[in-house]
């Protein structure tokens, strides 16, 4: 993997970790819901792989708290995505809804953390 600074963006979101209470679990629940791959450095943490560098990581700790920022995640196709999360054990505490310019959902993964995921609009 290269991690070049090129592929750095000068005050962007450069990288975000989740806190996870079951690591297996969740690299389970992530590969299998988005086809997510990791980098493991031990029983604590585990880099989530990008196209071209690491992304973020799953950190496992004891607390996972709710209503901090909310990661976005974008889907070609909500409702497969939808079938996926579901598939995978995740929760959806939001139903799909339209918003101008497309549609969004929030679920929990296995950890408790909420993420959504948008679509344009379908």
């Amino acid at each position: 993997m290269s991690d070049t600074t090129s592929a750095h963006v000068h005050h962007a979101i450069d990288y975000i970790e989740f806190t996870v209470t079951d690591m297996t679990e969740a690299k389970r629940f992530y590969g299998s819901a988005f086809g997510w791959k990791f980098n493991d450095y031990g029983p604590d943490y585990a880099g989530i792989v990008g196209d071209r560098r690491e992304m973020g990581g799953l950190c496992r700790g004891h607390d996972v708290l709710r209503g901090g920022p909310l990661v976005v995640l974008y889907s070609h196709d909500l409702d497969t995505t939808l079938a996926r999360i579901r598939d995978a054990g995740g929760t959806i505490v939001k139903q799909p809804f339209s918003f101008p310019g497309g549609r969004r959902f929030h679920f929990t993964d296995p950890s408790g953390n909420e993420l959504a995921v948008w679509s344009h609009g379908e």
